[in-house]
């Protein structure tokens, strides 16, 4: 009886360099807006013609090819990249799209133009920057009130409208443009004073010159009158909904919150209690709620855990007026005390009648059942996300 044939894989073929008519040219193709199929199909479409194509970045590619993508999101891209090049080793290219159907279509590598780079200007020499600023915003000073309030919310809105999306290299981008921008010393009146700064991308300049020149920006005017975005900003302020959920939602013809009323059977317990009370979720706790809800906070904690502290962190503790939330940090001078105290604590202040929904989380390890959620950087601690009535204001807030 001759053995069973396999079947031929569907997926990629592997690279063989010794196969290769190009062994100098090693190509990857970046799959974020390109997605798999047609990944796919351009990598069969090279691998016919000869050309050897990764199917993993590494410090062999000497030609990343991307698709609808800016010249920030592309650097953004190779920065995030784990594998950086070898000592003595180029960057490969950022090429379009463009460079590899030009390729194709010659049926060999065609030269490299600065058409097909995705590549950012870098300042020319002798033009240094103005102000000297640390490259990571947790090393700049960023006051509460800056000075330049305008251009950042533009870039902040850009980001947003990336992120729903799905663009995460475009939020990157504006988001440092934005965080720099908060902490620059003074009002940007030229676009000079941001010279030489890190982070500040191409098409944030852009943003912010005509910004400074007409004092509004069409691409920002745009994104705040789409649709789209004002139902996405909508659906993700609803506690429990994500950007995946409120795109789906989108697409399926919903764009206010009576139309996700009319789906309420579809909602999870926890979108349930955010629609329920979204108003009040919506509207800023001022500070004087947070310290009130402070007090009701630490009266439940002392008469669980007697010398047990609770410090408000988050935002408030920054200085802020309002916020979105409320954050408390319960500490125990003793380690060890405060295991299981964060259950005792709320189950006071749900006979008290303050609690309209929580969700519990143990520390990692601790809930073998607990099903795999993504990653969290208190995972080590036991920590709660609830919404509560302000005790100064009869109103609802969040806490965490």
């Amino acid at each position: 009886m001759l053995p069973k044939r396999r079947r031929a894989r569907v997926g990629t073929p592997g690279p063989d360099s010794s196969a290769a008519r190009f062994p100098g040219v090693a190509i990857y193709l970046a799959e974020p807006h390109m997605g798999r199929s047609r990944r796919a199909f351009l990598t069969r479409l090279a691998l016919s013609k000869g050309f050897r194509v990764l199917d993993a970045y590494s410090s062999e590619v000497t030609h990343v090819v991307m698709e609808q993508t800016s010249a920030e999101e592309a650097v953004c891209w190779q920065e995030s990249r784990v594998a950086p090049p070898e000592s003595g080793c180029a960057r490969p290219a950022l090429l379009d799209i463009s460079w590899f159907t030009e390729s194709m279509a010659a049926g060999q590598p065609v030269p490299v133009e600065g058409r097909h780079r995705l590549q950012v200007a870098v300042p020319r020499k002798g033009l240094p920057s103005l102000v000297w600023m640390p490259p990571y915003a947790c090393q700049r000073p960023t006051p509460l009130t800056h000075h330049n309030t305008s251009l950042s919310e533009a870039l902040e809105m850009l980001a947003e409208a990336a992120g729903f999306d799905g663009s995460e290299g475009r939020v990157l981008a504006f988001s440092r443009a934005a965080s720099m921008l908060k902490a620059f010393p003074g009002p940007v009146t030229a676009l000079r004073q941001l010279q030489g700064l890190p982070h500040f991308g191409e098409h944030s300049c852009r943003v912010v010159q005509e910004l400074l020149d007409r004092g509004e920006c069409v691409e920002v005017e745009r994104v705040r009158l789409s649709a789209r975005y004002r139902s996405m900003k909508l659906f993700t302020g609803i506690f429990g909904v994500g950007v995946r959920t409120a795109d789906r939602w989108y697409r399926e013809g919903l764009r206010t919150l009576d139309d996700v009323r009319e789906q309420v059977q579809r909602l999870t317990q926890q979108q349930k209690a955010g629609l329920r009370h979204h108003a009040d979720l919506s509207t800023p706790v001022q500070r004087p709620d947070a310290e009130a809800l402070q007090q009701v906070v630490e009266a439940a904690v002392e008469q669980a855990l007697p010398g047990a502290t609770v410090t408000l962190a988050g935002g408030f503790r920054r200085g802020k007026l309002q916020g979105h939330d409320v954050d408390f940090l319960i500490t125990h001078p003793e380690e060890g005390q405060e295991v299981g105290l964060l259950s005792r604590v709320m189950h006071s202040l749900k006979e008290q009648g303050l609690v309209l929904y929580h969700q519990h989380w143990l520390p990692q390890g601790q809930e073998p059942t607990r099903p795999a959620r993504r990653s969290r950087t208190t995972d080590t601690l036991e920590s709660i996300l609830s919404g509560s009535f302000a005790a100064s204001a009869g109103r609802r807030g969040g806490c965490g």
